[in-house]
């Protein structure tokens, strides 16, 4: 139980952290556009300061407190660790990673940040310890409304993407290619992730097993 725990909270962080390294490549990219939820952050931050990952906090916190207030319940372990360490995570890439000067870089730099979006969600979806506070507060929308995943999704995502856009976020091709791209790319990357989950769990239960015998 300790190892599986181990592996669980190990694909979850370093899911949490290529996540993050996806959003501040296509950040770095930023005049193709960025996706929805990353020109509110960064529209937030051209007008009140703070930094991009600050903001990803701040608006995790508050839609987990909604939805904590509404469920009448604790929110789970694994939602408030995406909530700080995906903020963190972004705000230290974002320093990281150098300025990128031409169309043909951004472009490249783009492509590998959605890549590595879909697999950083692949890899912390794999560890199934809470969703995150945004689909946290989808999935109380959908559980309240009986609304579909799509709608309630596509719904939220159009109306923080307006207000990023009226805040001065970057909005180009980009945002549409991750808002509407993402998706096949996640059909691809969840369940990859998960086989790999499977393998390593199967592996480390074999191993218990053949040190128990012994």
């Amino acid at each position: 139980m300790r190892k599986e725990w181990f592996l669980r909270w190990s694909f979850f962080i370093v899911g949490l952290m290529i996540l993050a390294f996806g959003i501040s490549l296509t950040i770095k990219g930023k005049n193709l556009g960025i996706g929805p939820w990353d020109v509110f952050h960064y529209g937030l931050f051209l007008k009140f300061g703070l930094t991009i990952g600050s903001w990803s906090i701040i608006s995790g916190c508050i839609l987990l407190l909604i939805s904590s207030v509404i469920k009448k319940e604790w929110p789970r372990l694994g939602a408030l660790c995406n909530m700080l360490f995906l903020g963190l995570f972004i705000d230290l890439f974002n320093w990281l990673l150098p300025p990128v000067d031409s169309l043909i870089g951004e472009s490249v730099v783009y492509v590998l940040g959605v890549i590595f979006l879909g697999y950083g969600i692949g890899l912390y979806v794999s560890a199934d310890l809470g969703a995150g506070p945004r689909d946290n507060f989808m999935l109380l929308i959908i559980e309240k409304t009986g609304w579909s995943i799509p709608w309630v999704r596509n719904g939220i995502e159009i109306f923080i993407f307006l207000i990023g856009w009226l805040l001065g976020g970057p909005v180009g091709i980009g945002t549409v290619l991750i808002a509407f791209g993402l998706g096949p790319i996640l059909g691809i990357s969840i369940p990859h992730c998960q086989k790999v989950f499977s393998l390593f769990l199967k592996q480390g239960n074999s191993a218990t097993a053949d040190t128990s015998i012994r």
